[in-house]
């Protein structure tokens, strides 16, 4: 059995609080709660959690300013942030603050247990990238500490945006990750390229490090969904 993940939950609402502790707990995760951002901000502080879901609107201390002062005080915990509608600016402000993600008042539960999945494989991926040092596969040998390449034990020369891209495909190993899911995490979500920028790039890595770029045998097309590694 896994260790089951925490999650903070600040919020003000009780009936809120209530609705997606119980919902929550139901999917195994262990939930604590605060119901002002002082106390939010001081069980942050001290305690270790997978996730913190944090209201923008609080007593004593607003969600801006948690989310700051977490950050300040280098705690890298998972931030998604709650905030009504209309807040725009506000949900600006709190991913240049250092949250992870939003959610606009009111919304699913199921749209939420899904933004939790989300920053979990995040997470794990991260803890993954860190651990991976070397990796290879046909006749590809990749440093990734050192950013270095070699095919046959001869180097090969990587774009920025290359490198970054078979990094991703190397930690999530013989998973499929979709166009958009590469988008996002190789290129961000600020960016503005098209799936397309996708394409071109898994094909000048096929050119680089395939034997025969037509037929691959490790950068794989999965139709309909995406691209995939396979070692």
């Amino acid at each position: 059995m896994s260790e089951k993940k925490s999650i903070l939950l600040i919020e003000d609402e009780k009936g809120l609080i209530m609705t997606i502790k119980d919902r929550l707990e139901e999917e195994g995760y262990l939930v604590d709660s605060a119901e002002d951002g002082e106390a939010g901000f001081r069980k942050a502080s001290k305690n270790t959690y997978n996730l913190i879901i944090l209201d923008l609107m609080l007593p004593k201390k607003g969600g801006l300013d948690v989310c700051r002062d977490l950050r300040q005080q280098k705690i890298e915990t998972p931030i998604i942030m709650l905030t009504a509608k209309g807040q725009v600016l506000d949900k600006v402000l709190g991913l240049k603050l250092g949250a992870d993600d939003y959610m606009q008042k009111p919304f699913e539960m199921m749209e939420l247990l899904a933004r939790i999945e989300v920053q979990f494989r995040k997470t794990n991926r991260s803890e993954k990238a860190q651990s991976l040092m070397d990796f290879s596969f046909g006749d590809i040998h990749i440093n990734f500490e050192r950013m270095h390449v070699q095919r046959n034990g001869e180097d090969v020369v990587l774009s920025a945006k290359e490198f970054q891209l078979l990094r991703f495909l190397a930690i999530n190993e013989g998973e499929i990750l979709s166009r958009d899911q590469l988008l996002n995490e190789v290129w961000g979500y600020d960016a503005l390229p098209s799936t397309r920028t996708v394409d071109v790039h898994i094909a000048w890595l096929r050119q680089k490090l395939e034997k025969d770029s037509r037929y691959p045998r490790h950068i794989l097309t999965v139709h309909g969904f995406g691209y995939k590694l396979v070692v």
